[in-house]
């Protein structure tokens, strides 16, 4: 038995779950799991639908039959294979916290992705990469050459197939054109600080003020810096006995720990962009693998 998500966007209307219900169970199909969302303010309706194919129904057919209820209810609508594994570009410069993090959990097997390669405009983990077999592109970014470093990065993502791209500690601003083009497929993370401490330092400028909470935001990137619709956040509490190393030190833990969340809802298609904002729906049961032993 193959098992498939089906995920939908449409304006909120009676008779959308009735009709996604009716044509799985027509195609010998059993919901094992389904999430849905009325958003009252936009009148728009969003779910998610894991479902076990029982009567060998493949994926081009149930997403072609689909059709008429789709065209019915003006649905965003797409069919995917629970076991395809999404291809990832990781981005990294000079922090390499959120990308020791990432490669370890795809190395255990606990974020089951594709990694296609990193892209860093510095050579500082060009060595940790290449030993874990992975591509390593070096694209040195400057004002002077920005548009060629761009249009290198757009190759190698169209090249190596990369369906998502992580900005894994990537500092680099990258142009409203690329932001554009790549709109709902590049998930940034930084601190919760802003926009009280901007620049230089911010967990140095948070000890200073005595913050007693440190947080992480993992975002999609939007051509409106660090303002892209949000994914996951989360905080850790500080006391005044913590030096500013220490906030250094769980920031990043926490930076980490929020931008794998991040991608495990994006790569499980449990996210969806709602204007400036998201809907997030839990993990299926399941999607969380432990770590492979042997």
């Amino acid at each position: 038995m193959k098992s498939y998500v089906l995920t939908v966007k449409c304006k909120s209307t009676r008779g959308i779950v009735a009709a996604i219900s009716g044509y799985l169970a027509d195609n010998e199909c059993n919901i094992v799991d389904s999430s849905q969302f009325d958003d009252l303010d936009t009148g728009m309706f969003f779910t998610r639908v894991s479902f076990i194919s029982e009567g060998g129904v493949s994926l081009d057919d149930l997403s072609a039959g689909f059709e008429p209820i789709a065209e019915k209810f003006g649905m965003e609508q797409q069919f995917y294979d629970s076991a395809d594994r999404m291809k990832v570009l990781l981005m990294v410069s000079n922090f390499g916290h959120c990308l020791n993090d990432l490669l370890y959990r795809w190395k255990i097997g606990a974020l089951p992705i594709d990694i296609v390669g990193v892209v860093s405009n510095h050579m500082t983990y060009q060595k940790i990469v290449v030993n874990h077999d992975l591509p390593f592109h070096h694209i040195k970014v400057t004002k002077e050459n920005k548009p060629q470093a761009e249009a290198q990065l757009m190759q190698i993502v169209e090249d190596s197939g990369a369906e998502l791209v992580v900005l894994a500690r990537y500092m680099q601003i990258l142009s409203d054109a690329l932001c554009k083009k790549m709109s709902g497929r590049i998930i940034n993370i930084h601190h919760s600080f802003l926009p009280s401490f901007k620049g230089a330092n911010p967990y140095k400028q948070a000890y200073e003020r005595g913050v007693k909470l440190i947080g992480a935001t993992a975002h999609y990137v939007t051509a409106d810096l660090d303002e892209g619709p949000i994914i996951e956040q989360d905080v850790a509490r500080i006391t005044h006995a913590q030096s500013a190393d220490d906030y250094v030190s769980i920031g990043r833990d926490v930076e980490s720990q929020v931008l794998a969340r991040a991608i495990h809802a994006h790569i499980h298609h449990s996210t969806f962009i709602n204007g400036n904002r998201t809907v997030v729906f839990p993990p299926s049961p399941g999607s969380y693998k432990s770590e492979r032993m042997g």
